[in-house]
């Protein structure tokens, strides 16, 4: 059967909705009832879907409080892919927190009120802890090892490692510190973008042995 693009668009904006539907519902009632107290039944019903149909878009009820993680490396991943050649290690790592940044607090993806409450669960359910910590290992492996390729002559795999744990772990603990006084999504990136500047102010020994390398090579 042929489908023309018309009909494809409205197919994929409708599945869009529903998806964002199933997080909106999910959300509500993890806040009202609690994470484990709320059935995928109820969240898919909450969405106008079977259960069934559920499984179509979250495998899990942890997938739905984590629904963006995934999209937000690969656009990580993709920045660093695409670097320049007079792009240095410190500039390309700001450029990929300011997008993600600016990805995660935009109004497309939430209130800040959502954001608190994502955080407030990972923070207090042990299923969503666990999972928390394993996805933040493996995402911080996959982004050192984009940025050792990304600049493979400049920086080894283990300073790789260390620059990008270094500075999504001063993001993670900056906007948890600040939860309380961020009252908008534009504070919240400002609070994340702060704490990386911070980091890279450390990391530009890195620009440093760079540079220092071309003065001797030259």
């Amino acid at each position: 059967m042929q489908y023309s693009s018309g009909m494809v668009g409205l197919r994929e904006r409708k599945k869009q909705r529903t998806r964002r539907a199933l997080i909106e519902a999910a959300l509500r009632s993890f806040d009202e009832k609690g994470f484990e107290a709320t059935t995928l039944a109820e969240i898919a019903a909450a969405a106008d879907i079977s259960t069934r149909t559920f499984f179509s878009y979250f495998a899990s009820k942890e997938d739905i409080v984590f629904h963006d993680a995934e999209e937000r490396h690969e656009m990580a991943v993709a920045i660093l892919a695409d670097r320049q050649p007079d792009d240095t290690v410190t500039g390309m790592l700001l450029r990929v927190i300011d997008a993600g940044l600016r990805w995660a607090t935009s109004e497309e993806r939430g209130t800040v009120e959502d954001a608190r409450l994502r955080l407030r669960l990972v923070m207090t359910e042990p299923a969503l802890q666990a999972r928390a910590l394993r996805m933040l290992l493996g995402n911080q492996l996959r982004l050192a090892r984009a940025l050792h390729e990304a600049f493979p002559e400049r920086v080894t795999p283990i300073e790789a490692a260390a620059a990008c744990g270094a500075i999504i772990g001063a993001i993670q603990l900056a906007v948890v510190a600040g939860a309380e006084e961020d009252r908008s999504l534009e504070a919240i990136y400002h609070t994340g973008l702060h704490a990386a500047e911070v980091v890279v102010a450390g990391l530009r020994a890195l620009d440093e042995a760079e540079s220092a390398a071309g003065s001797a090579l030259g």
